[in-house]
Parts: C-alpha cells; sequence; structure tokens
C-alpha cells in the first residue's frame, strides 16, 4: 500500500481523483473538470491501475490526522507527501511534518516521492525557494529511504504522469 500524506488542503484528494481517472483511461493529457473536494477528515482509499493485469492502492490519510498517521505506516510500502507551494505560511508546518515521516523506522525503505502542488497558482514558492526552506538537499542525502520531488498540478495536470510513473516503479502491492 502506498501512503498520501500532507497538511490539511494541500489537494492530495483531488490529485488521488486525477491519478485514479487517468490511470483508469490510459489518458493523462484529456482532463475533466475538475471536482469539488472538501478536507478528508479520515482516510480515502483508491486503487490505481499501473498496468493491464497490476494495480496499487492509495490511501490517502487526511492532514488533521496527522497525530496518528504513524498506525497506518506498517504496511506502507511507498510515501506520496503532498506539499501546497501556493501557501507560504503553511511550508514550515509541512517541512515538519515531513521530518517526521522519513525519520520514521516503520518508512526508513519506504521511497518517498515529495509532490509541491499547487504549481499552477499565482505567486507560488519556486522549486529553489522550496529546496531552501525545507534544505531538500540535506534531507536527500541523510535519509534511509529515496527522497524525490516533482513540481504538479492537480487541477490542470501538470506533472501527473510522472506521479504515475514513480508510482508504477515504487509503489508495490
Amino acid at each position: 500500500m502506498c501512503l498520501m500524506l500532507g497538511p490539511p488542503n494541500v489537494g492530495k484528494t483531488l490529485l488521488l481523483k486525477r491519478l485514479n481517472s487517468c490511470s483508469s483511461k490510459g489518458n493523462f493529457s484529456d482532463l475533466e473538470d475538475a471536482a469539488c473536494t472538501v478536507s478528508t477528515v479520515g482516510t480515502n482509499l483508491v486503487n490505481i491501475v499501473t498496468g493491464k493485469k497490476s494495480e496499487v492502492v492509495i490511501r490517502e490519510l487526511g492532514g488533521c490526522m496527522a497525530p496518528i498517521w504513524s498506525t497506518y505506516f506498517k504496511d506502507c510500502s511507498a510515501v506520496l507527501f503532498v506539499v501546497d507551494v501556493s501557501n507560504r505560511h503553511q511550508v514550515s508546518a509541512a517541512c515538519i511534518l515531513l521530518l517526521e515521516v522519513l525519520g520514521n523506522k516503520m518508512l526508513a525503505s519506504a521511497p518517498t516521492l515529495i509532490v509541491l502542488n499547487k504549481c499552477d497558482m499565482p505567486n507560488v514558492m519556486n522549486r529553489v525557494e522550496v529546496e531552501s526552506i525545507f534544505c531538500l538537499n540535506d534531507i536527500v542525502q541523510r535519509a534511509t529511504q529515496s527522497v524525490h520531488v516533482i513540481e504538479c498540478s492537480a487541477r490542470d495536470g501538470t506533472g501527473l504522469v510522472h506521479i504515475f510513473q514513480w508510482i508504477q516503479q515504487n509503489a508495490h502491492v
């Protein structure tokens, strides 16, 4: 199982819906209108089709559940950690949550993808700013698991195919 984590309102639910819809259709360029979403209070469980006869289960955990995320780490094979790059006030809190996730022994070998979401919004932090605030180079060097970063917009589809490819390569049933 793959976990999708991140602070509240970073776009995890829409990202999950987009990945599900696009993977089912096998098309990442013809997007439907963005679905309305509300903050996830519990969990969402979605199967993402990764091949003709294969799929990966992704469990989204609501940001408000951060204090108990670790209870879901046992069966986790990969982590998608979503950050809202348009919300400068939330980025430092996201960094702290990310460090807690990466430091958990149960996830020591779980590949982790940091998704810089909402890159299509006005006045977003660029990748260099986020890398600086998160000290991403240090995190990548010191983490026991592999850590990658992809910029995306769940709303307009930017980067979705790259996230899907990462899931195909790193998330296991």
